[in-house]
């Protein structure tokens, strides 16, 4: 079995700045892709931003430029740096992570998010 589990998020000021971390840990051959994604309230859950285990990255264009994605492969841990946030920034975030328990074998799991609230 594996386990991620997502820290880091809370209340937060437009224009301020929150680091979400994800980390997984059980029984965990490698990683391969990581990402984070969030859900609003109403609206249907979205792609962040996704990170290769070579650190190639992917973001969706809302947050490009304020957002960055990193990953610690030593550590099996995904970070979201979040910046200059906006009001629309508000949802859960949710990590996921395409784990390979076995040499035959990757499943892709999720975290149980995290609340991000932008507001003044």
């Amino acid at each position: 079995q594996v386990q991620l589990v997502e820290s880091g998020g809370g209340l937060v000021q437009p224009g301020g700045s929150l680091r979400l971390s994800c980390a997984a840990s059980g029984t965990i051959f490698s990683i391969n892709a990581m990402g984070w994604y969030r859900q609003a309230p109403g609206k249907q859950r979205e792609l962040v931003a996704t990170i290769t285990r070579g650190d190639g990255t992917n973001y969706v264009d809302s947050v490009k430029g304020r957002f960055t994605i990193s990953r610690d492969n030593a550590k099996n841990t995904v970070y979201l740096q979040m910046n200059t946030l906006k009001s629309e920034d508000t949802a859960v975030y949710y990590c996921n992570a395409e784990v390979r328990t076995t040499i035959l074998t990757t499943l892709r799991y999720w975290g149980q998010g995290t609340q991000v609230t932008v507001s003044s």
